[in-house]
């Protein structure tokens, strides 16, 4: 860009709509609310009246075919997601999806509408469209990646809190909140709260955003993105930031300071046992083994009765905790998951119902695809507890 380039922000019929001079196009920046209805006809009439060259629609291509072709549950491979260890990232992703969902049916509108609306519009007068967003996998895993353990657990918390908010929400509601000075005071309590996640879900998409409609053809462009970007956008885009887009567009590698510390702990606790073995002889050793088995096992046994998951999946528990709480590229809770996607495969109908269901405390045990959440969550937390115990087991009778 040049320091000729000029931004000048107008409101043709909305003050949801900005115009933006980017040297010698223009670039008609829609924002909107994913749940509204007045969002989704304002984006139609504005893509008929500036009949653009181009519309840019906050889209990656799997939202896309999800919202466009509704195959969202037909391409979703569960255990190729254990595999990968991105179950956690899913059952976020699909809380927030779910809170969007509710927030959605209350107004009748289908999270996402504003966004679709674009396109069809755009098909139907024969204008070529976009899709500006970053690959939505890239985003949850760097969202992911970029968060304590502590606040993953803090924002696993808000997010399964507000499936059961009872807070109704209205087209009024909706304009206030896109107001830009409730906007930005939002922008900056999340910067405030979580600033790993405000960079990767906002700022990094602000830029990613910027840079893919500054990419697209034309000399006219209308760009449908969420209110909460339009601030961003207009402040980026004059700026070159296109030496970023290689960084902000790859999932980071795991620090090897976690791999080690990893390690270090399993190698702890081998110690432990050989340092039992040397002090206290053989015999106390073997009962030390047979604790951690129960200490480990037994709890995630319970965690998997909890689930109401399978009997093999229960026994799973049993049997892989005293193994896997010793070796860190594997968890109790991926095996157990795989074991109950094996033996008690979720139904079509439940993927279509998910959304639905983790909005009832019920509904978790009663649909098979989230009854493989907990299948995962509770084995795996009644593990981490026996570890523990078993750890101070060890330390005992090695110093007294």
């Amino acid at each position: 860009m040049t320091a000729n380039d000029q931004t000048i922000l107008l409101a043709p019929s909305s003050q949801d709509v900005h115009l933006l001079l980017v040297g010698d196009r223009e670039i008609i920046l829609i924002g909107t609310a994913h749940i509204s209805r007045k969002s989704a006809d304002l984006v139609r009439e504005v893509i008929a009246r500036e009949k653009p060259d181009r519309v840019c629609i906050e889209l990656d291509e799997k939202r896309y075919e999800a919202l466009a072709k509704r195959k969202r549950w037909e391409t979703l491979n569960l255990r190729e997601i254990i595999y990968r260890k991105q179950l956690t990232t899913l059952i976020a992703n699909l809380v927030l999806a779910s809170y969007q969902k509710k927030l959605g049916d209350q107004l009748g509108v289908m999270p996402g509408t504003e966004l679709l609306e674009a396109a069809r519009a755009a098909e139907e007068q024969n204008i070529p469209i976009s899709l500006c967003d970053r690959d939505i996998r890239i985003t949850m895993r760097r969202a992911w990646h970029s968060t304590s353990n502590f606040k993953k657990s803090y924002l696993l918390a808000t997010l399964l809190a507000s499936l059961f908010d009872t807070t109704e929400m209205t087209e009024d509601k909706l304009s206030e909140l896109k107001n830009t000075d409730v906007l930005s005071e939002l922008m900056q309590e999340l910067g405030k709260a979580l600033p790993e996640l405000k960079k990767v879900l906002i700022d990094e998409r602000d830029t990613f955003l910027a840079e893919k409609i500054k990419e697209a053809p034309g000399k006219r462009i209308v760009a449908v993105v969420g209110a909460g970007h339009v601030q961003g956008i207009i402040k980026t885009i004059n700026e070159d930031r296109s030496g970023m887009l290689a960084e902000i567009n790859t999932i980071p590698a795991v620090s090897p300071v976690w791999k080690v510390a990893g390690w270090a702990i399993t190698a702890l606790f081998i110690a432990l046992f050989i340092g039992v073995a040397w002090r206290k002889g053989g015999a106390v050793a073997g009962d030390s083994l047979i604790y951690w088995a129960l200490a480990t096992g037994i709890p995630a046994a319970i965690g998997g009765m909890l689930a109401l998951s399978h009997p093999l999946t229960i026994l799973s528990a049993l049997v892989s905790a005293p193994i896997t709480t010793l070796v860190p590229v594997l968890g109790v809770g991926h095996v157990t998951a795989f074991v109950q996607i094996m033996v008690k495969p979720p139904m079509v109908l439940e993927f279509e119902r998910a959304l639905d269901d983790m909005a009832t405390f019920s509904g978790w045990w009663k649909n098979r695809l989230l009854r493989v959440f907990l299948a995962f969550f509770l084995p795996s937390f009644g593990a981490t507890l026996g570890m523990w115990l078993g750890g101070y087991e060890l330390f005992s009778k090695l110093f007294n």
